[in-house]
C-alpha cells in the first residue's frame, strides 16, 4: 500500500486533512485488478427470472383456468366449436391480463441494484481517484463526502462530521453519527461531512443485497385465488356429476352411447357458469380504479380482495404514523419553560413563555441554532429542511422565537463536529462557545445544573427527543489549533430543548376505525423504543391503560410459532425491527392464520412488504424498491387511505358474492329443461339448446354481472370484523339453487309450455316441431333473460327487497339492465344470430308468461329475505340498510 499523495500538487478535492490523513491507506491498482478477477465486480446478485412462457403458463393452467379450459375441450368435442372458441378467448384474455403483474419480485430486485452509484473515489497507489463504483473491491479507501451515496459495505477509518442518513435502511428517522470503527452500508447517504472507509465487502456480500435476495421470496396465494380455486372445484364436481347422471339417463332411455355422451357433454358444459371468469376479472379491475380515485394504486389485482380480508395490520412509524418532520414543541431554561406550537420547519409559531424566560428562550435558541449544521429554507411555495431535520428544526425554533443573527455563518468560527464517542458538538466564535448534546454528554460539563434532570425526566418521558444546549468564555481561538477538552469546560446551562416527529392528525381515527373493524394494528419500526411509545400513545395505537412494554427486535423468539403467540394481539409496539425480524413478523403473523398487510417506505420494508399478504407503500416519500415490492401504493402517503382501501376490499368480496349468486341462479334455469327431458324419458322436448345457453352466460349476463361488482361500499361494512366465510358458501348455493333459480326455472319452463297450450296442445299430446317449437324455445329463453333482469336488482342486498334499494346508489346497474334487453331483442330477432339461436322470437302468449319472471322472481326474494330476517329477530326485521330509501 502505498501512502496519501497529493494529486496534481494538491490534497484531494473536498477533502480536509483529518480525513485523509498521513497513515498508509488504500490499495494498488495491481491489487485491486486481482481482487477484482478473484472476487467479481460490485454489483447485486442478478437473479435468473422465470421465463415469461413460464410466467403466462401458469396463468393459464391454475386451477380455476382448467376448469374453463377443460369445458372449451368438451364443447368441441361435443360439437360445439363456437362455444369452444369463445371460452378459450376468456382464459387467454384472463391470463395475459394478470401476467403483467408478475414481474413484480424481479423489478424489486432490479430497483435494489439501481440504488448504487455508477462513480466512486477511492485511494489507489496512493492518490485519490475516482473509478466505476462495480470496480471497487475489499480492502479499498472508499473516500465519503456530503450529498454520496455510499457504494459498498465498509469500515469507518477516519472521519470529520460525518451523519449518514440510513432512513431507508433501518428504519431510523434522524441521521446516525457514526465513529471511526463503525460501520457503514451501502445504499444509504452521507447527509454531512466526510470520510475515509475501507471497504469490507462488495456486490453479493453487502447488507443490501441480503435485503435484495430477501425481496425474492415467493408469495403464498391470496385468499381470492385459494377462494376461486375452491369454488372451481365445487363446480367442477357439480359439472361432472350432473354430466354422469345425464350421460345415465340417457342410455336408460335408448340414447346410443355415443349420442348420449355427447348430450352429457354439453349438459356438463352448460353447468359451467363460463360468464364467471371474465367477471371477477373485471370486477377487480373497476375496484382498482375506485381505490385508484382515492388515492390507493393497486398494482396486482388479487389484492382488491385481499386488503378486504386483512385482519392484522403492521405498520412503520417514520413518515406513515408520523410526518417524518422534527420539530421542537418545548425549551426548558432555568428561568422558565416555553411550548412552541408550529407547523412544520415554517419559521412562526404561537410561543407561550412566561415574560421573565422570554430572554433565556432567546439566548438558548441562539446558542442552538449557532451550534447545528442544518438550515431552513423556503421552496416550491413551502419551507423545508437543508440537511438534518433536527438540526432544521433547531434553526426554525430559532427563527420562532425571534433569533435572526447570522453569526453562525463567519468564516472565522473553530467547530468541532458532533462525535459519537463525545455525543456532542461545539463552536467557538470571538471567544464565545456554545456546546450542544445529549444530556448526560452535555450536563457534567456545566457549573450548575438546578432543576435540569427534573425537567429532563419530565421531558423523555413524553417521548420526546431532548438536547442540552450550554455556553461559557473560552481562550481559545480559531486561527490556532485546539482540542474540544480545551473549550468544552466549566459552561454555563442555557436549557434543554425538546424534539418530536408530529403524528398525521389523520390517525387516531383511522386506527379507531380499525379497531371497530376487527383489524389488529402494531407498530412495526427500526426506531428508538422511547419515541416509538410516544408516538403509539399520541396516535391512540397505545391506549393509555396498558401497561405492555415496547418489544425490542432482538428480543423475539426465532421460532415462529412462538413469535407468532406473542404478537397476536392489538396495540404492539416493536422497535428496533431490521429487515430479518420484519420478515419473520410477516410470516410468523401469517403462519398464525392472519392475513396481513405490512406498510412502510423504505429499502428495509421491501421484504416484509414483498412476504405479507398485502404490502402497502407510500407514494411520495416511500423508495423504488418498496413501491415495488408492494401490492398496494398510497399516492397521497396517507395511512387514512389505508381504511378506504380495506372499506373498497371488503366491498370487492360482498361484490364477488353477489354476481356469484346471479351467475348460479340462472345456471339452474338453465339446467332444468335437460333436467325434465331426462325424467321425462324424452317425451318433453328441450326447452333451450347449448348455443343458448352460452349466449346467456357470456353474452345477457355479463353487464348486470359487471355492474353489481361496481355495488358501492355499505356504510356499515367497516362495522365488524372482515368476512372470513368461504366466497361460494351454503348460504350461496341454497339462495341461487333453492330460490332464485328455481324461480326462474319454473316460469321458464311454464312459458314453453304456455305457447303450446295457446296453440292448443293438451297434455297427451305429442309436441309439435318447426316454427310453434322454435317460438317456445324463445319464450323460456326470455323468460330467463327477464327473470335474470329482476335476479340482478334481487342480488344488491342480502337483507332487504329490491323495491327498497335506491337506485340512485348504482345506475350503472340500470343502464347495464337496458343493455341486456338490447341484447335479447338481437339475439331473437336479428339474423344470423337470431337464426342460429331460437329462429324466431316467443309468441304473444309465450311473451307474456315469460314476463311473469320479473314479479316471480322479486316476490320470492323479498320472501326468503323476509324468512332469514325473521330467524334473526324483531331488530334485524327493523334494521336499515345503506342503500335503502331514505
Amino acid at each position: 500500500m502505498g501512502v496519501i499523495r497529493p494529486v496534481s500538487g494538491g490534497p484531494a478535492p473536498g477533502y480536509s486533512d483529518r480525513v485523509l490523513g498521513s497513515a498508509p491507506v488504500g490499495l494498488t491498482s495491481a491489487q485491486a485488478r486481482r481482487l477484482l478477477d478473484d472476487n467479481g465486480p460490485n454489483h447485486l446478485p442478478v437473479q435468473r427470472p422465470m421465463p415469461w412462457w413460464r410466467v403466462l403458463g401458469a396463468e393459464m393452467l391454475h386451477f380455476f383456468a382448467v376448469l374453463f379450459w377443460a369445458a372449451g375441450v368438451l364443447a368441441f368435442v361435443a360439437g360445439l366449436p363456437q362455444l369452444g372458441v369463445a371460452i378459450f378467448v376468456v382464459i387467454v384474455l384472463n391470463a395475459l391480463f394478470a401476467f403483467a403483474q408478475e414481474a413484480r419480485a424481479q423489478r424489486a430486485s432490479e430497483k435494489l441494484r439501481q440504488m448504487l452509484p455508477r462513480r466512486a473515489r477511492v485511494i489507489r497507489d496512493g492518490i485519490s481517484v475516482e473509478i466505476n463504483a462495480e470496480d471497487l473491491v475489499v480492502g479499498d479507501a472508499m473516500l465519503l463526502a456530503e450529498g454520496d451515496r455510499i457504494s459498498a459495505d465498509g469500515e469507518i477509518h477516519r472521519a470529520a462530521g460525518l451523519a449518514v442518513d440510513t432512513s431507508a435502511m433501518t428504519g431510523e428517522s434522524v441521521p446516525e453519527r457514526p465513529g471511526v470503527a463503525d460501520a457503514v452500508y451501502a445504499g444509504c447517504f452521507v447527509v454531512e461531512g466526510e470520510a475515509l472507509v475501507v471497504v469490507t465487502a462488495t456486490g453479493d456480500h453487502t447488507r443490501l443485497a441480503g435485503i435484495a435476495g430477501l425481496t425474492s421470496e415467493r408469495q403464498l396465494p391470496t385468499p381470492l385465488r385459494r377462494e376461486l380455486t375452491r369454488a372451481s372445484r365445487v363446480i367442477a364436481g357439480a359439472a361432472l356429476g350432473v354430466g354422469a347422471v345425464f350421460f345415465a339417463f340417457s342410455v336408460i332411455f335408448g340414447m346410443p352411447v355415443a349420442q348420449g355422451f355427447l348430450f352429457a357433454i354439453g349438459v356438463t358444459v352448460a353447468v359451467v357458469p363460463e360468464g364467471l371468469l371474465p367477471t371477477v376479472t373485471l370486477s377487480l379491475a373497476m375496484g382498482a380504479q375506485r381505490m385508484a380515485r382515492r388515492h390507493a394504486l393497486v398494482r396486482h389485482l388479487e389484492a382488491v380482495q385481499t386488503l378486504g380480508s386483512t385482519t392484522y395490520i403492521c405498520t412503520d412509524k417514520t413518515g406513515t404514523l408520523t410526518q417524518n418532520r422534527m420539530s421542537v414543541v418545548r425549551a426548558w431554561t432555568p428561568r422558565g419553560a416555553a411550548v412552541i406550537d408550529g407547523v412544520g420547519y415554517q419559521p412562526t409559531a404561537d410561543v407561550v413563555v412566561a415574560p421573565e424566560a422570554e430572554r433565556a428562550v432567546r439566548d438558548l435558541a441562539a446558542a442552538a441554532r449557532r451550534c447545528s449544521t442544518g438550515r431552513i429554507e423556503q421552496a416550491d411555495g413551502s419551507w423545508q429542511a437543508r440537511g438534518d431535520p433536527m438540526e432544521a428544526a433547531l434553526d426554525a425554533f430559532a427563527q420562532r422565537v425571534g433569533v435572526l443573527d447570522t453569526t453562525d455563518d463567519r468564516a472565522d468560527q473553530l467547530r468541532f463536529p458532533f462525535d459519537p464517542r463525545r455525543r456532542r458538538m461545539s463552536v467557538v466564535t470571538d471567544g464565545h462557545v456554545c456546546v450542544k448534546g445529549a444530556p448526560d454528554a452535555v450536563l457534567p460539563l456545566c457549573r450548575a445544573e438546578s432543576g435540569a434532570h427534573a425537567a429532563l425526566t419530565e421531558l423523555t418521558g413524553r417521548g420526546l427527543r431532548v438536547l442540552a444546549v450550554a455556553a461559557g468564555r473560552t481562550a481559545c481561538r480559531a486561527d490556532r489549533p485546539t482540542s474540544p477538552q480545551d473549550v468544552e469546560k466549566d459552561l454555563t446551562l442555557l436549557g434543554l430543548v425538546a424534539l418530536e416527529d408530529p403524528p398525521r392528525p389523520s390517525v387516531p381515527a383511522v386506527l379507531r376505525t380499525c379497531r371497530r373493524a376487527g383489524i389488529r394494528v402494531a407498530m412495526v419500526t427500526g426506531d428508538h423504543p422511547d419515541t416509538a411509545m410516544a408516538v403509539a400513545r399520541e396516535t391512540g395505537l397505545r391506549l393509555e391503560d396498558t401497561d405492555r412494554e415496547v418489544l425490542l427486535g432482538s428480543q423475539l423468539p426465532d421460532d415462529l410459532d412462538e413469535l407468532g403467540a406473542l404478537l397476536d394481539r392489538d396495540g404492539l409496539v416493536v422497535a428496533r425491527v431490521d429487515p430479518e425480524t420484519k420478515l419473520r413478523i410477516a410470516q410468523a403473523l401469517r403462519r398464525r392464520g392472519h392475513v396481513v398487510a405490512m406498510t412502510g417506505d423504505g429499502v428495509n420494508d421491501a421484504p416484509a412488504l414483498q412476504a405479507a399478504a398485502i404490502g402497502v407503500a407510500m407514494g411520495r416519500s416511500g423508495t423504488d424498491v418498496a413501491r415495488a415490492a408492494a401490492d398496494v401504493v398510497l399516492l397521497d402517503d396517507n395511512f387514512a387511505t389505508i381504511v378506504t382501501a380495506i372499506e373498497e376490499g371488503r366491498s370487492t368480496f360482498i361484490n364477488i358474492r353477489r354476481f356469484l349468486t346471479y351467475h348460479l341462479s340462472d345456471n339452474v334455469a338453465e339446467l332444468a329443461p335437460f333436467v325434465v327431458w331426462a325424467l321425462s324419458a324424452g317425451r318433453f322436448p328441450l326447452a333451450i339448446g347449448v348455443l343458448q345457453v352460452l349466449a346467456l352466460d357470456i353474452g345477457t349476463d355479463v353487464f348486470p354481472a359487471l355492474a353489481l361488482g361496481a355495488e358501492p361500499p355499505d356504510k356499515r361494512v367497516l362495522d365488524g370484523p372482515p368476512v372470513r366465510g368461504h366466497l361460494l358458501d351454503r348460504a350461496i348455493l341454497v339462495r341461487a339453487f333453492l330460490v332464485l333459480g328455481l324461480a326462474e326455472a319454473a316460469v321458464a319452463l311454464l312459458a314453453f309450455t304456455a305457447t303450446f297450450v295457446a296453440a292448443g296442445w293438451r297434455p297427451g299430446q305429442e309436441f309439435t316441431t318447426g316454427a310453434l317449437m322454435w317460438s317456445a324455445s324463445g319464450a323460456a329463453f326470455t323468460a330467463i333473460v327477464l327473470g335474470q333482469a329482476a335476479n340482478a336488482f334481487a342480488c344488491r342486498s342480502d337483507e332487504l327487497p329490491a323495491w327498497r334499494l335506491s337506485l340512485r346508489t348504482n345506475a350503472l346497474l340500470v343502464g347495464a339492465v337496458a343493455v341486456e334487453l338490447v341484447l335479447l331483442l338481437v339475439l331473437l330477432y336479428v339474423p344470423p344470430i337470431a337464426t342460429a339461436l331460437t329462429h324466431t322470437g316467443p309468441t304473444t302468449a309465450g311473451f307474456l308468461v315469460a314476463a311473469l319472471s320479473v314479479p316471480a322472481v322479486l316476490l320470492v326474494d323479498a320472501a326468503d329475505k323476509h324468512r332469514r330476517r325473521s330467524r334473526k329477530g324483531p331488530a334485524a326485521l327493523a334494521r336499515p340498510r345503506s342503500g335503502a330509501r331514505r
